[in-house]
């Protein structure tokens, strides 16, 4: 056993006066997520896009109905998401701050129907609700648990039931509701980006299963760029009972781990995240056996984050704390190439690459 070490390095008084801004905002971080739910839950972005993008405090005060008296205080919390970079500030020659919208808050924009805009609201309140909060401030105590294998997650160790399950809605209706539309948001944002950056991932297909597909916004957004490709989306029932019927996308109930419908193609979007490495495998398997081979144009179109510190630190860190929220809320996590590339590998794929990098996220093509 190595000895205890009895002295400490004392840092230099520059480093002591910056360790200790840093503790701050290491600390302190969880504030400004409150602040961004409070200004998602005030519909802040969807007031300062109807005032015409560009609103004095005054104004926005008014078309939020806040008492006057809030003034100062709301100020203070626009003044901590503008250092955020959630909105942009300045000012006119009065000197009345003007604030605007940023390209982060502009996804926030709630009750606008518009190609490409998928409101990330519930997102939001998704991960800063109560329940996620707790789970992740249980963490402590959950490492000290002897867990028997499967190691649940501290959300389920602490609620008794696992997010996105059919228990959840017993848990809490509520939260069950905002997950489940936050993710479908989550799961939609970017898929027309994806369409204009991967210009030959559809390319000489005819046939395309979504698993986990939902309403069949991607698939729907794939037919309208391609309409000669037939597309099924595979989803729970639960999920398959409330989908549009117009007969544009065919829609399946069922789970990826028993069956998944035959196509030339199968997509896994932001799917396998969510699975530990053995559920990966299995549902990578289930996939194999729908396509054919890759001489006839079989192949898996996955797009997940592939962790890696390539596209600078502020992609890495966002790409990292998602595998928090992996780690805290489900049995998944978020996976770096060799990851993947193991996985393609016990489910009995022979090829893959990485067709394109595009933010934190990438899009694979895997072959059999």
């Amino acid at each position: 056993m190595a000895a205890q070490a009895q002295t400490i390095e004392v840092p230099t008084d520059a480093e002591l006066l910056q360790a200790q801004a840093d503790l701050w905002r290491h600390s302190l971080y969880y504030l400004s997520s409150m602040g961004l739910r409070c200004a998602v839950e005030l519909e802040i972005p969807t007031a300062i896009h109807r005032l015409g993008g560009a609103v004095t405090l005054p104004d926005l005060m008014s078309a939020l109905s806040l008492p006057s008296a809030k003034m100062p205080f709301l100020r203070r919390v626009m003044c901590v998401l503008v250092t955020s970079g959630i909105f942009a500030a300045d000012s006119d020659s009065g000197s009345e701050v003007i604030y605007r919208l940023t390209p982060l808050s502009r996804i926030l924009v709630h009750g606008v129907v518009a190609d490409e805009h998928h409101s990330q609201k519930y997102f939001v309140l998704g991960v800063t609700s109560p329940h996620y909060t707790e789970a992740a401030m249980g963490l402590a105590g959950w490492f000290k648990k002897d867990h028997e294998p499967p190691v649940p997650s501290p959300f389920e160790d602490i609620f008794g039931v696992p997010l996105c399950d059919d228990r959840t809605p017993l848990l809490d209706k509520e939260l069950d509701d905002v997950v489940t539309q936050g993710l479908a948001a989550h799961d939609n944002l970017g898929i027309a980006t994806v369409m204009r950056e991967c210009h030959d991932l559809f390319k000489g297909l005819d046939s395309l299963t979504d698993c986990g597909g939902g309403d069949g916004t991607t698939a729907r957004a794939i037919i309208k760029a391609y309409p000669h490709i037939k597309c099924t989306v595979l989803d729970l029932p639960k999920v398959v009972d409330k989908a549009p019927t117009d007969g544009v996308v065919t829609y399946v109930a069922g789970d990826l781990f028993h069956s998944v419908p035959s196509a030339q193609a199968v997509m896994l979007k932001l799917v396998l995240h969510f699975w530990s490495d053995e559920d990966c495998v299995k549902i990578l398997a289930q996939c194999k056996k729908a396509i054919p081979s890759r001489e006839e144009g079989g192949k898996i179109i996955i797009i997940e984050i592939v962790v890696g510190p390539s596209l600078g630190p502020i992609m890495f860190e966002a790409q990292l704390l998602m595998d928090m929220l992996m780690m805290v809320n489900s049995k998944g996590r978020q996976r770096d190439e060799n990851e993947w590339s193991k996985l393609f590998t016990k489910a009995g794929f022979t090829d893959y690459k990485i067709v394109k990098k595009l933010g934190a996220r990438c899009v694979i093509e895997v072959y059999p």
